[in-house]
């Protein structure tokens, strides 16, 4: 059996390469194949000779990266790993920005005479030649299809060996967006100061030990990645990226009727959709993920867009959750006390919200919820983990609902535009969602 699909497992093989000083994880990926897209070996080039035999690792642990960092276009899932903060990374858009954040410091200034000057690296081989050629496939089956996202699914959090979309497969799913995001961050860190790869790992994901019990870097890539780049660069480097593609002759048939203002508007459309989509709005992670039971019985669609939104608090967890595992635990307790004591069908809340960076899925965006007596159809129940009558939740908890959840839900079309918004305590005789934070509550957008 191959050992745990876990970022601990790979941190575990770059300590060991470390100590043997024969070959860094980054040059091994690449000699496995993890960079064999056109745009990527143009950038980094042809991929460096390495002995596969190396003596640093076990039989098993060779296994497991030629699994991981060997190419399969048909499963771009294949190549992901669990991180402590339950995101699951693509290892190929994360090895190739630690590379190039590793070449900058040695002085490298990118590749020459090609590609075009304006082009950056770092963007290059992490993030923009799967977003350009997400966005150009699109154009060509006439946008039909999915060209980011989605999710997916782990058999075992404690075990994980297998890895499972929930919907269609695009170039650019979850997984390798959290890949491209680390890359970028972790990347330009580098460039500025080099540093062991494994302590710097383990510092950013959250498996040394002064951040077992609390949340780790990893959990603001979002937060870091949108203070980093903003739209318009995101959108320079697309454009350097297809300009890139156009005279590659693997890519150049993509761009052959594509003309430079359609080239510009592919790419501000990928951009803003990526932003969008993985920076602005918030990850929710799955029912499967956190360890649902099913649904009792059939559940019953809401009639969308819904024109409110109610704020709970849980009470009971009285304490916010600020891991990945504690979070889970709470989805759990509180599932199994919604269905084994009040004896309703699921866990009540459309959607909790965790101090850990994340929210997490109850009924969703889809199904009647048992959040608000006598309104579960006309809004979302979204509970925040925690006691909140003396305390507020923390600052970014809060920003994830107020900046992030509501915005994202009009955009898409789930919330209207003039939604209203209340506690709890206003439609049903109860002190949730706590004093402290419905003071909170009532400067936000919609109260009412």
């Amino acid at each position: 059996a191959l050992p745990p699909r876990s970022m601990d497992t790979v941190l575990q093989v770059v300590e060991a390469l470390e100590a043997a000083e024969e070959l860094s994880l980054p040059e091994l990926a690449r000699a496995l194949g993890s960079c064999s897209t056109p745009g990527c070996l143009a950038v980094l080039g042809d991929p460096p000779d390495a002995p596969l035999d190396l003596p640093a690792l076990s039989p098993e642990q060779r296994a497991l990266l030629t699994h991981l960092l060997r190419p399969d276009p048909a499963a771009p899932e294949r190549g992901a790993v669990l991180a402590p903060d339950g995101s699951t990374v693509a290892l190929a858009p994360l090895l190739a920005g630690v590379e190039v954040g590793l070449r900058m410091a040695g002085g490298w200034s990118g590749p020459t005479p090609e590609p075009p000057a304006a082009l950056d690296a770092l963007y290059a081989v992490t993030l923009t030649e799967a977003l350009g050629t997400a966005f150009l496939l699109a154009r060509a089956r006439n946008h039909s299809g999915a060209t980011l996202g989605p999710d997916g699914c782990w058999d075992d959090v404690e075990n994980p060996q297998n890895f499972t979309l929930l919907g269609p497969p695009s170039p650019v799913p979850e997984a390798v967006a959290n890949g491209a995001l680390d890359g970028v961050l972790l990347g330009a860190r580098l460039a500025e100061a080099p540093v062991p790869l494994a302590p710097l790992l383990r510092s950013y994901y959250g498996t040394d030990n002064g951040t077992a019990s609390g949340r780790p870097p990893s959990s603001y890539r979002r937060r870091d990645f949108g203070a980093l780049t903003g739209l318009k660069k995101l959108e320079e480097e697309v454009v350097a990226m297809l300009r890139l593609l156009r005279v590659l002759p693997p890519t150049r048939g993509l761009l052959e009727d594509v003309g430079e203002e359609e080239e510009v508007a592919i790419a501000r459309r990928a951009a803003r959709d990526f932003m969008e989509t993985f920076v602005e709005c918030p990850a929710i992670v799955p029912r499967c993920m956190w360890g649902a039971r099913p649904y009792r019985g059939t559940p019953k669609p809401l009639s969308l867009p819904l024109g409110s939104v109610y704020i709970h608090h849980t009470f009971v967890p009285s304490a916010p959750c600020r891991t990945f595992a504690a979070c889970a635990r709470a989805m759990r307790s509180m599932q199994r006390f919604h269905q084994d004591t009040r004896g309703w069908d699921d866990i009540g809340y459309s959607f909790v919200v965790g101090s850990d960076g994340y929210l997490y899925q109850g009924r969703g965006w889809h199904w009647v919820g048992a959040h608000t007596r006598g309104h579960n159809t006309k809004g979302y129940g979204v509970g925040y983990v925690g006691n909140f009558s003396a305390t507020l939740p923390d600052p970014d908890a809060i920003a994830l609902v107020r900046d992030g959840l509501l915005p994202c839900a009009v955009r898409a079309g789930r919330l209207r535009h003039d939604y209203t918004l209340r506690g709890h305590r206003q439609v049903v005789n109860t002190s949730c969602p706590g004093d402290s934070l419905f003071q909170e509550i009532r400067t936000w957008r919609g109260f009412e």
